[in-house]
């Protein structure tokens, strides 16, 4: 099989401390949107297809039915603007407006409360890059961005390569380096705001803490030292992952689709 797959297996010498867990397959789902579409849903789906990873593709009208845990396990938000998910912003409404009704996309209100129920009976929602906002915001995650309010002069990074560690003892980061690189462009750092339910929120990669940049453009390095770049959280009986970079970016970041493959092959309990 390494022969044929081109892939290096290698014996362990004692079972890992954590012990072994029972994986399986989640059923995924990859959120969708009209309104002149979104180019990071496309890179996403031509990665599954590539890697032919299942997938079926979700609109507003599977999750606002409120019966979205009967098709997936796992729902996909690729990079996107909180207002371009749920239609709350006043240009986008506008926007809508001159669309025929079955081609507008907005989850609104009614949809974004049948994700609630999904996540909180036991699914799990991934948001990657702008996603995450989206999920801070509509869940109350105690999470905030720490680059949130910083002009070009005090952060910029308009696309660069920049070093970071992994939690490879969590399964959502097994088989990463202790440390590499992601890919960042004009994303996120993340802190967890201390409260008493800290225990709920899990950090899977951070950015180093020093010489961050790899390669490209990096002004404002402390801003980002040691901040989060992926979080996992707790949400009722369900997850929240929330990689606050692109790891599946224009389908060319190899070095990071390992985090989104993990979430889709987790552990069913850990």
């Amino acid at each position: 099989m390494a022969n044929e797959i081109g892939v290096d297996f290698l014996p362990l010498k004692s079972w890992p401390p954590d012990g072994r867990h029972l994986v399986k397959r989640s059923r995924v789902g990859l959120y969708q949107r009209y309104n002149g579409g979104n180019m990071d849903e496309g890179w996403t789906r031509l990665l599954f297809e590539k890697f032919r990873l299942p997938y079926i593709t979700i609109m507003e009208a599977d999750i606002k039915g409120g019966r979205l845990a009967e098709k997936v396990d796992l729902l996909i938000i690729p990079n996107d603007s909180t207002a371009m998910i749920t239609g709350e912003g006043a240009e986008t409404s506008r926007r809508l407006s001159n669309w025929p009704p079955e081609y507008r996309s907005a989850l609104g209100k009614d949809g974004v409360e049948r994700l609630k129920e999904f996540v909180n009976h036991g699914g799990t929602l991934v948001c990657l890059g702008e996603a995450i906002n989206f999920a801070i915001e509509k869940f109350n995650l105690n999470l905030r961005n720490s680059l949130a309010n910083l002009d070009s002069k005090e952060f910029f990074c308009p696309g660069s390569t920049l070093r970071a560690t992994f939690e490879t003892r969590h399964p959502l980061a097994y088989g990463m380096p202790e440390e590499g690189w992601l890919f960042f462009l004009n994303n996120a750092a993340l802190e967890i705001s201390p409260s008493e339910r800290n225990e709920r929120y899990r950090i899977i990669v951070r950015y180093a803490d020093k010489d961050i940049l790899q390669s490209g453009w990096l002004v404002g390095e402390q801003h980002l030292s040691r901040k989060a770049a992926m979080v996992e959280a707790d949400y009722g009986k369900g997850k929240i992952v929330l990689i606050a970079f692109r790891p599946q970016h224009r389908c060319q970041t190899h070095g990071t689709f390992k985090l989104l493959f993990n979430a889709i092959f987790s552990p069913s309990s850990y």
